[in-house]
């Protein structure tokens, strides 16, 4: 057995959100060890030259249309956030500005938001409401994700897991292995425990 599943995520991804549902109910009793880690997505398809499905029309359409199916196989609330693609910049140099204490519930809240309850989370007002259910300050909060040693940090966290060969989220890690999407969240469970 190993000693962790990395967890590569972006709260602008459905299938991260799906992938962290799922997770968090295999992993009730807290027995697997996660490396939250996280990346801009966005920046990732920029560095492997991907075009992500939300400009491209059918795909879109079939994320949307699959992202409600895995939701309602699987008994998640979903929600499909009217105001996808927006820019979740904020809220992913948030969870590295946060107390250690406080990520799994800001990561918990900040899914939530976008993907169950249809609110832009880029917009300071709704980042605001956020952060105030996590008990954040959101004066210092907002001060610090403005850091430049935060915002290059995001930065690299993007660029190395692109160098690890990481290249769309949800994407696991264990063992050096990666399992990319949603779907595969039960084989990285299975490497874990091998």
């Amino acid at each position: 057995m190993t000693n962790s599943i990395d967890f590569y995520f972006d709260f602008i991804s459905p299938y991260s959100y799906l992938a962290y549902q799922k997770l968090i109910r295999i992993n009730t009793e807290n027995k697997i060890k996660i490396n939250y880690r996280p990346v801009l997505l966005g920046g990732l398809h920029k560095l492997g030259e991907i075009t992500a499905p939300a400009f491209n029309e059918r795909k879109l359409k079939n994320m949307r249309d699959d992202c409600e199916l895995v939701a309602k196989k699987n008994n998640i609330k979903f929600k499909w956030n009217s105001n996808f693609p927006v820019n979740s910049l904020h809220l992913m140099r948030g969870f590295l500005v946060i107390d250690d204490k406080k990520k799994n519930e800001y990561i918990d809240i900040c899914f939530k938001a976008y993907w169950r309850d249809d609110i832009n989370i880029s917009e300071e007002n709704k980042i605001s409401e956020i952060l105030k259910n996590c008990k954040i300050e959101i004066l210092k909060f907002l001060k610090d994700i403005q850091n430049p040693k935060i915002k290059d940090e995001l930065k690299q966290l993007t660029k190395m897991a692109f160098d690890k060969n990481v290249f769309g989220a949800p994407t696991f890690v264990v063992n050096n292995k990666l399992f990319w999407g949603q779907d595969r969240l039960e084989y990285a469970v299975e490497e874990y425990y091998s």
